[in-house]
């Protein structure tokens, strides 16, 4: 299949590459960022409306619900190059009522729309496991289903347009008030004196264990917090669910002060470090950093 693919960063660009290992014709807009490692496998085009005209499917990866909507309908941009036929997916994390709004757009030029955000993170990205939560029709998943299993292995047809990203909304929601919670056991249990490592060791194999435990938990004890995801994107993910819980009705009260957290590690500085350095914000508020480093 001749693909577009527009956001090529820490998740993009080996999510574009595991599609062209995979036989797929890789189109993208000229960018001064462009890896070259991108430049030797794919067609090079002017703009994203280049990309959209030459490709059969456009993927996006971009950071925000407004960064969606400017490559979507901004000058040159996807809905150009869009026609009857093609279709768009957008693997961003976004807002589930902005996205309604983009699909019916690009179906107004006779493309189809799905929304796939993914979760798994740079590591997942990378070896192709990525979890993909998708929204949009029955006909327009099992066209993309191979697309979809060339970067992941958990791949659910959530619902209708915009039922992807309200599953990664539910998503970011669980795995920011676990990584709280483990950052709260952890400066816990150093400041009360035992190891945290052990600590951590003893939880794995009980019913506090979880994947975040395993490697944030890690993460925190270690002090390595060069970003797999960066907290600011999570606060991001943690603003769509607030906003779209006010729209709801839904009280979302932990999510609320979790979101609260980040902002704090935000305003200090550490916006583009890994999520786990969540634990800092606890540290600062307890006087007292889990590990040295």
């Amino acid at each position: 299949m001749k693909i577009g693919f527009i956001g090529l960063g820490i998740m993009g660009r080996p999510m574009a590459l595991h599609l062209q290992k995979a036989g797929h014709e890789l189109f993208v807009p000229e960018r001064a960022s462009l890896k070259d490692e991108i430049r030797q496998v794919a067609t090079v085009l002017a703009d994203p409306a280049a990309v959209a005209a030459a490709a059969e499917t456009t993927i996006l990866m971009v950071p925000d619900t407004p960064d969606v909507e400017a490559a979507l309908f901004g000058p040159r941009g996807v809905a150009e190059g869009i026609g009857a036929g093609k279709l768009v997916i957008d693997m961003s994390s976004i807002s589930p009522t902005a996205t309604k709004t983009f699909a019916a757009r690009i179906q107004e030029k006779g493309g189809d729309y799905l929304d796939a955000p993914v979760s798994g993170g740079e590591v997942g990205a990378q070896q192709a496991t990525l979890t993909i939560m998708v929204g949009g029709s029955d006909a327009a998943f099992e066209r993309a289903k191979p697309l979809f299993e060339a970067m992941g292995k958990n791949i659910t047809l959530v619902g209708g347009t915009g039922a992807g990203q309200t599953c990664k909304v539910a998503n970011q929601i669980i795995v920011a008030l676990t990584i709280e919670a483990v950052g709260e056991a952890m400066v816990f249990a150093s400041k009360a004196g035992a190891d945290p490592a052990k600590v951590r060791q003893a939880l794995m194999g009980g019913l506090a264990t979880s994947r975040i435990l395993e490697l944030h938990g890690e993460r925190m004890i270690k002090r390595t917090f060069n970003p797999g995801f960066r907290i600011a994107l999570h606060q991001k993910d943690l603003n769509l669910a607030l906003q779209s819980g006010k729209e709801l009705g839904v009280a979302l009260p932990n999510t609320a002060s979790t979101q609260q957290l980040f902002s704090a590690c935000v305003a200090a500085g550490a916006g583009q470090l890994d999520h786990s350095a969540l634990v800092k914000a606890l540290e600062i508020m307890s006087a007292h950093p889990v590990a040295e480093g």
